[in-house]
């Protein structure tokens, strides 16, 4: 059977002038792209329609400019890589404008060349969780891997490029992946950045005429060291190394050099000498793996990790005195070193040897790999308020600084019209919410004090009741079900079923529930009061059940200031300080719900438990000031509700907005959730609702 026929110039011009008319004229008309889209193959026609459908309800311009390219991209790629090239395109349009898309557009060719890679090429996406492993494996500080263009660290992270297809094969660059990450790696633990001089390497540089050039000869000479020292301790790496490409010539000069560097004792400090003696002759072809050197990133990061190591092992060693007869003051620390002076470390006291915790062990690991020893000023336990674990920024203060400042999380939203996410769309930042040190909590327990009770002994019930398994082999009683249908089995001539009895088992809870607290400005009033009453019931209800629970808030203005409001993780204890954040709450500003459920959901999945739970308390749909709301807004819900599914996390609604059964059973689904009528019902509800689920 042969498919369709293709649509002819003219059929395809009469779709075009109906779909582009916003952006045609009398001089400007679909003939040309109608022309080309004629000469491609009906399923390619078809793919070109849809697309050109899909763009004109965001911009019937640039779904102009994509029609009359159409032709073109679909002759030099596949249909996935030109819907990727389309999807990129869009994504410009959301985050520059118009006339950026339509030249992301038609950079059609570099696109199609790019896209060629792709058989050979390996993403940081997919290698990244091994050569996470693979760090982890090799000795020193744990470093963090990000995405980065061109490759470096900074000593507490590694950057990579998010793909590479610089060998004509995937196992090469594959291979490419790891020998970079390791040579980073080296730089590192082998000492090119010692931390007792963090800006060593610029004042080097900036003390010669070229002071890129001196960086340059420096990277150069180093990577000899470091390639040297990874031939000594990790062959079997080298030998992948040595097979990425052949080694480049140096000059004569630098013969002599190179001796010295790839001698056993070789140290930085012989590379700064190398780099005086060779300052002006010409320097080899920089070797694949080498990446770059950023010596004001590392300056940064090393001061920073400096301080805060001393601080952290300070604190460590007040808690370690905690319990003693004695004042700090009269209590000496010291550490013993093995000789390789790194893996081996014995913490002192009067000349006593401790055995730290292991994350003590590692902080001193790491402040040894900076700086060659622990400093004596390091060993002196922190005094009365050492301990400075808490955020003491302002609330306000979190949104100073760029619109990409460390500690903000992009999320991807989801717009049901292309069928497609806009990539990194939104903006999240974690706060605490500032405690309210006010009677609410005794209020609200007196206020309750029947309810109190009464929710108390079904929770007490809940946690020893016993579950029943039915058509066992042995039990405690008969099933009498599994019984009649086996004697019926029995007469027909078949055999008796062996599973005729009942259990009795008390199983051991593991569940992990995440609340998630509406905060927008609507809840104004008696439903933040509400909210709050239930929160409290419920905390003193779970502390019984022993349930694991944590509690955000949410709500934010825009997609670059969506905000959670952190008031119960899941490893705080509920306590003084947990109950003044919940008296805390208080309306804030929108409702944008997709990016929140996507931020808790993944917290969730950094829980282990058998039973995932993510219960939302809300007054109404999403809501937000720029068009995040109607269908865009639900459908972004549905979808971040879909991927909480598919990672196994149960959602549930509560709310009481009355229009809730014309959006939430499309969201939730037509059992995952409940309308309340009566905010004053909700404490009493919530409870109810949140034993049925977990029972």
């Amino acid at each position: 059977m042969t498919g369709p026929e293709a649509f002819s110039a003219s059929e395809l011009e009469d779709w075009l002038d109906e779909e582009l008319d916003a952006a045609l004229s009398l001089r400007r008309t679909s003939r040309a792209a109608a022309v080309t889209l004629a000469a491609l193959a009906r399923d390619q026609q078809d793919f070109a329609r849809h697309w050109i459908a899909i763009i004109a309800k965001t911009n019937p311009e640039l779904a102009y400019h994509f029609a009359n390219r159409a032709a073109e991209g679909l002759k030099r790629m596949a249909l996935d890589d030109a819907e990727a090239w389309i999807i990129q395109a869009m994504d410009v349009y959301d985050k520059m404008g118009l006339y950026p898309a339509i030249t992301a557009l038609s950079e059609v060719e570099a696109f199609a060349a790019v896209r060629a890679q792709r058989a050979r090429a390996v993403t940081l996406e997919e290698v990244g969780p091994i050569l996470e492993l693979f760090l982890q494996a090799l000795s020193g500080r744990p470093l963090k891997l990000e995405t980065g263009e061109p490759a470096f660290t900074d000593t507490t992270r590694i950057y990579l490029p998010a793909m590479i297809a610089a060998l004509p094969t995937r196992a090469g660059n594959l291979r490419l992946y790891k020998v970079l990450a390791a040579h980073l790696w080296a730089q590192s633990w082998f000492g090119t950045f010692p931390g007792d001089d963090p800006a060593r390497l610029q004042e080097c540089c900036q003390s010669l005429p070229d002071a890129t050039y001196a960086r340059d000869l420096f990277h150069a000479l180093e990577t000899i060291r470091l390639d040297a020292c990874l031939a000594r301790e990790l062959p079997g790496l080298y030998r992948e190394l040595c097979a990425l490409e052949a080694r480049p010539s140096a000059p004569a000069s630098w013969t002599p050099w190179i001796a010295r560097l790839e001698a056993a004792g070789a140290t930085v400090d012989d590379t700064y000498e190398a780099v005086a003696a060779l300052y002006g002759e010409p320097l080899p072809k920089p070797r694949l793996y080498q990446g770059v050197l950023d010596p004001a990133a590392v300056a940064t990061a090393l001061t920073e990790r400096l301080e805060q190591e001393r601080v952290a092992l300070q604190n460590a060693l007040k808690t370690i005195l905690n319990g003693k007869t004695t004042t700090p003051d009269e209590r000496r620390f010291a550490v013993h070193k093995d000789e390789t002076g790194r893996n081996d470390l014995t913490l002192l006291l009067d000349g006593q040897a401790l055995v730290p915790p292991p994350d003590v062990r590692t902080l001193m690991q790491s402040i040894v790999q900076d700086l060659g020893d622990i400093p004596d000023e390091y060993l002196v336990a922190a005094g009365d308020g050492g301990y400075a674990t808490e955020n003491t920024r302002k609330p306000e203060d979190v949104w100073k600084g760029t619109y990409h400042e460390e500690g903000a999380f992009h999320y991807n939203e989801w717009d049901y019209k292309r069928q497609h996410y806009r990539k990194e769309w939104c903006v999240l930042r974690e706060v605490d919410v500032h405690p309210v040190n006010e009677p609410f909590v005794a209020d609200t327990l007196r206020k309750y004090a029947g309810l109190a009770a009464r929710l108390r002994k079904t929770f007490e019930a809940l946690r020893g009741e016993n579950a029943t398994q039915r058509r066992q082999k042995h039990g405690d009683d008969i099933d009498f079900d599994a019984l009649v249908q086996g004697f019926a089995e029995l007469r027909s001539g078949r055999e008796l079923p062996d599973g005729l009895f009942l259990r009795n088992r008390r199983f051991a809870r593991n569940i992990a529930v995440m609340f998630m607290v509406d905060m927008s400005g609507s809840t104004k009033g008696w439903i933040n009061d509400a909210e709050r009453e239930s929160l409290v019931l419920l905390c003193e209800a779970l502390e019984i059940l022993g349930d694991r629970y944590a509690i955000y808030g949410f709500s934010g203005i825009t997609r670059k200031r969506c905000e959670m409001y952190r008031v119960k993780r899941f490893e705080d204890p509920y306590d003084d300080r947990v109950r003044a954040r919940i008296t805390g709450m208080k309306p804030q500003d929108y409702t944008r719900m997709g990016v929140a459920i996507r931020h808790l959901c993944g917290l969730l999945n950094g829980v282990e438990a058998r039973t995932k739970l993510l219960i939302t308390l809300s007054d109404g749909k999403p809501d937000d000031y720029d068009g995040y709301r109607g269908d865009y807004g639900i459908e972004d819900t549905r979808q971040a509700l879909l991927e909480a599914k598919r990672d196994g996390i149960h959602a549930f609604c509560i709310t009481i907005d009355t229009d809730a059964r014309d959006y939430l059973p499309h969201m939730y689904g037509a059992a995952n959730y409940a309308q309340i009528d009566d905010v004053r019902k909700l404490p009493l509800k919530i409870s109810d609702i949140y034993r049925h689920l977990t029972s």
